[in-house]
Order: structure tokens, then sequence, then C-alpha cells
């Protein structure tokens, strides 16, 4: 499993994606639709439209990851995409854990407490988790 620190953003892609793709293909889709650089660190989450494969893209400083998932039974809990969702959304390590292990994270609630959110607040990028 990666290991995300505290600083790290994770975007989920709210719409489905074509899991042929790879490097190239994922790459496209960070910068040029999501808006973001794909090497900047931050983990980014895709999913078919099946649900039941996913894809992670993300930079560790020397090169591009690309790690992959396939259930073989069941779908995973994505979110569900509302109206003024953009191409994607922002959440924490702990809820991706729980999207990977099979949680579901729709039924889940945040309770209300403070954190620090320690990212650059002039690099908007979806809706803020």
């Amino acid at each position: 499993m990666l290991n995300i620190g505290p600083t790290t953003r994770i975007f989920l892609a709210v719409d489905a994606c074509d899991m042929r793709k790879s490097f190239n293909g994922l790459f496209h889709i960070v910068r040029d639709i999501i808006g973001a650089d794909p090497l900047s660190g931050h983990v980014f989450v895709f999913i078919n439209k099946r649900r039941n494969r996913l894809k992670i893209l993300t930079w560790d400083g020397s090169g591009l990851w690309v790690c992959a998932k396939r259930l073989e039974r069941g779908t995973f809990s994505w979110p569900v995409k509302s109206l003024n969702d953009g191409p994607s959304m922002a959440m924490r390590h702990e809820e991706l854990t729980a999207l990977l292990a099979g949680l579901d994270i729709n039924e889940s609630k945040r309770r209300a407490w403070y954190r620090q959110e320690n990212f650059d607040k002039s690099a908007k990028i979806g809706h803020p988790a």
C-alpha cells in the first residue's frame, strides 16, 4: 500500500474512467480534465463504470506509480456525484483506506472537528474534503 502523509491530498475522479488507460492516459485526465498537476505528489483515484476496478496515480519524486485493484465480487462504494461537483473531489486518507477496505463511504458520517488543511489554497481542485 502507498504511504500517504498528512500533507498529501487525495482526489477522486468522480466520473467513470476507461481502465485500459495507464500512465499517459491517467496523466492526461489529471492534467487536462481535473486541472491538477500529476507531478504534485498528490494521489489521484479512478474507477471504472461497473465500479469493480480502481486505479491510483501518484508521483513519488522520481517516477509515476499506477496501482490497480480488481474486485472478484462486489463493487467499490463510490461517492455519488451531485450537480455542484467538479471533475474531482477531495478525500482524507482515512476515507481512502475505508473505500479500499470495502466500507460504504456514502453511509459514513464525518464528525465535526477542526483539522488544519496543509495545502496551497491557491491551487483549488474540486471541493474540499
